[in-house]
C-alpha cells in the first residue's frame, strides 16, 4: 500500500475526526500541539477524550530532553490526565535508553563521563549507570547537550564551552534534535541549535529523537507494532514531526500555526490557508498527508 504521507499536497481538514476510522493509533507531539509549555491548548482534552472514547491507542511522542517520568507529571499538572493517553515516550528517554545499552559503534565511542551542558533539571539522563557525569570539558569523554544553560541563554553564550570541546575533538550526543520551542509567546533555544552549532565547528554529534529512526521505531514497539498505515503522526514541526514520520513511513498531520505559524501568516486554531500553507513546506523534502487547524477533533 503506498503511505498517504508521500503526498505532494496536504490535505486541509477541520479536525482529526474527519479521517479517524483510517487510523487506529495516534502519536503527538507535546510542544506546539498539546500544549503551548505552560497550558494546553483549547479544545486539547477533549480531542484527547474523543480519541479514546472512540478506541485509538493514543503515545504522546517528544523531543523533551529529560526522561519519561516529569513528563507524566507535567501533563497531570496541566489537567491532561493519564486517562486521556496510553504513553509518553521522549527523546530523553531514548537517549538514556542508549547510554545504558550502547548498542551500536556511535554510542559505544562515547565514553563513560559526560559534561552536561544543559538545565539540572535533565540530569536523570545520566541514572542508573548510563554514564557518569562529569563537571569539568577537560576530562569529559563526551558532551551530553539538553539545552541552552539556563532557559533564557541565547546560543552565543555556549561558544567558548563548544570550542573547548571541539579542541579535545569530543562527541556530543544531542537529547532534543530541536532547533527551537515556543514557550508561550517566547521563543528558546534548545539543544538542537547548539548541536548544529557544534557540527559547523567540526564536532561529531549524536542525535536522539525525532526525526531520527530509533524514536519510531521504538514508538511502535509500544504501541504494539500496529500496522504502519494504521497511525497518524501529528505536530507542529516539518523539520521534525514531518520529516521523522515520512521517514518511518507513517502518515501525518501538520498543525502549521506552531513553531512556524508566525514566519508565515498561519496561526494556531485557524483553518490554514492553502497558499501560506504552501509558502511554509516550499523547499521542504518532507510532506504531510494533512494540515490541521490544532490538535483538534
Amino acid at each position: 500500500m503506498t503511505i498517504a504521507a508521500r503526498a505532494s499536497s496536504p490535505r486541509i481538514l477541520p479536525g482529526l475526526g474527519a479521517v479517524a476510522d483510517r487510523y487506529d493509533a495516534f502519536v503527538l507531539d507535546l510542544w506546539g500541539c498539546v500544549h503551548d509549555g505552560l497550558k494546553p491548548y483549547p479544545g486539547v482534552p477533549e480531542t484527547l477524550a474523543a480519541m479514546r472514547g472512540a478506541g485509538k491507542r493514543v503515545l504522546m511522542l517528544s523531543n523533551v530532553p529529560r526522561r519519561v517520568a516529569p513528563v507524566y507529571d507535567m501533563l497531570a499538572a496541566m489537567g491532561i490526565g493519564r486517562d486521556l493517553y496510553d504513553l509518553v515516550l521522549s527523546s530523553g528517554e531514548s537517549a538514556w535508553r542508549a547510554l545504558r545499552q550502547r548498542p551500536d559503534a556511535a554510542h559505544l565511542s562515547l565514553g563513560k563521563v559526560g559534561y552536561h551542558l544543559g538545565p539540572a533539571r535533565d540530569v536523570t539522563i545520566f541514572d542508573d549507570g548510563a554514564a557518569t557525569r562529569g563537571t569539568d570539558i577537560a576530562t569529559a569523554d563526551f558532551i551530553l547537550c539538553t539545552g541552552p544553560h539556563t532557559d533564557l541563554a541565547p546560543l552565543e553564550d555556549h561558544e567558548a564551552l563548544l570550542v573547548a570541546a571541539r579542541a579535545r575533538d569530543l562527541p556530543m550526543l544531542c537529547a532534543n534534535p530541536d532547533l527551537w520551542v515556543m514557550r508561550g509567546d517566547q521563543r528558546l533555544v534548545c539543544a538542537g541549535l547548539i548541536a548544529q552549532r557544534y557540527a559547523e565547528l567540526g564536532g561529531r554529534v549524536v542525535y536522539h529523537g525525532k526525526p531520527y529512526p530509533a524514536v519510531y521505531a521504538t514508538a511502535l514497539d509500544l504501541l504494539g507494532q500496529p500496522a504502519r498505515d494504521r497511525v497518524l503522526c501529528v505536530g507542529d514541526g516539518v523539520l521534525t514531526d514531518i520529516a521523522g514520520a515520512n521517514a518511518a513511513g507513517l502518515d501525518s498531520a501538520l498543525i502549521p500555526g506552531g513553531i512556524h505559524g508566525a514566519a508565515h501568516g498561519l496561526f494556531m486554531g485557524e483553518m490554514p490557508d492553502a497558499a501560506r500553507l504552501a509558502a511554509l513546506l516550499a523547499g521542504h523534502a518532507a510532506s504531510p498527508t494533512y494540515a490541521i487547524p490544532s490538535l483538534r477533533w
